[in-house]
């Protein structure tokens, strides 16, 4: 009789399923060749040749799991592991704002001063007040304008003109300031609303244009280099610890430590990228960025009054852009 409940016992643990891997979502927006394709698949690669068996990081590109905004929610619910947003962060905490500002951040050596003396001590812990867990700071890039009617050289040449900007709102006030006609709208939605002239443009940087095919609907593209714009890897706070600890220190020192390989690649696309804008046929033209800087003083003034202790690091950002 005991030999046989064992035995029983035995066959029936036999016959249950094995285990499923737990399986860690990140999703993005990006389409296949940009960067944040590129980004997150290299993050997966490090952390799954890392984590062995105790889980498995599974990208989903292309907005597969939402726009930005929505898989913001599903990471707050704790229905997403991980997103990669990038403007839309500023109208979840209202600090990240400060990477909405134009002419900002003069380049990469800059970002990784404003890295380290601004966003780690004052932005990351705004966003855990708001239940976001920051696992490192990637990229999305300078930002550039495209569209279907004319060079656009001053703010004026853009007086009247339909452009798509992502779900922002110092954005929106930026290119009101600068003249335009600006509407948020999902990145997934952009290219027929260019192709079927509902937009006349949009701005992104050289990666999101040149994988979302914009060259086969715009045929201006104007260098404004008008906004940098970092990107982040974001979770909850209660869902990042919740993971087993030697998961959770793979997970963000891996994010962090791909980093570099996201600048080297953001660095080397942008001069490839262009020459390919040009092959395709977009006019490219260089712009008066004096006058774009002129007439960004506003957003700086009102950002700095409306958001709380914004001024204090609009000008500690600004010094760090100083530094040799």
């Amino acid at each position: 009789m005991k030999k046989t409940t064992i035995l029983a016992a035995v066959l029936a643990l036999a016959a249950l399923p094995a285990m499923a891997q737990t399986e860690i979502k990140v999703g993005h927006v990006g389409e296949p060749g940009s960067l944040f394709q590129k980004s997150a698949d290299e993050f997966a690669r490090r952390a799954n040749a890392k984590l062995g068996d105790k889980a498995k990081v599974v990208v989903y590109g292309s907005s597969q799991l939402g726009g930005d905004k929505e898989m913001l929610q599903k990471v707050k619910l704790g229905t997403l592991d991980f997103a990669v947003p990038s403007t839309v962060m500023s109208s979840e905490v209202d600090l990240f704002g400060l990477f909405e500002l134009p002419y900002l951040v003069r380049d990469r050596e800059h970002m990784k001063r404003i890295e380290k003396e601004v966003f780690w001590p004052a932005l990351a812990p705004a966003a855990e007040k708001k239940g976001y867990k920051i696992l490192a700071v990637w990229e999305n890039g300078f930002r550039h304008i495209t569209n279907s009617k004319r060079p656009i050289r001053k703010p004026e040449d853009l007086q009247g003109i339909k452009l798509r900007t992502p779900e922002g709102k110092w954005r929106v006030k930026m290119f009101q300031a600068y003249g335009a006609n600006p509407s948020p709208m999902k990145f997934s939605e952009v290219f027929v609303a260019l192709q079927t002239g509902v937009m006349d443009g949009q701005e992104n940087p050289f990666t999101q244009i040149y994988s979302a095919k914009f060259q086969e609907v715009q045929k201006y593209l104007s260098l404004s280099g008008h906004v940098y714009t970092p990107a982040y890897v974001v979770g909850s706070v209660r869902k990042v610890a919740s993971y087993p600890e030697d998961v959770r220190k793979i997970l963000e020192e891996t994010a962090k430590e791909t980093q570099s390989f996201v600048y080297e690649t953001a660095a080397k696309d942008e001069k490839d990228l262009l020459d390919k804008l040009k092959a395709a046929g977009m006019e490219v033209n260089e712009v008066d960025k004096d006058a774009f800087i002129k007439a960004s003083k506003p957003i700086y003034d009102e950002f700095g009054k409306e958001v709380a202790g914004a001024k204090e690091l609009i000008e500690k950002a600004v010094r760090l852009g100083t530094s040799s």
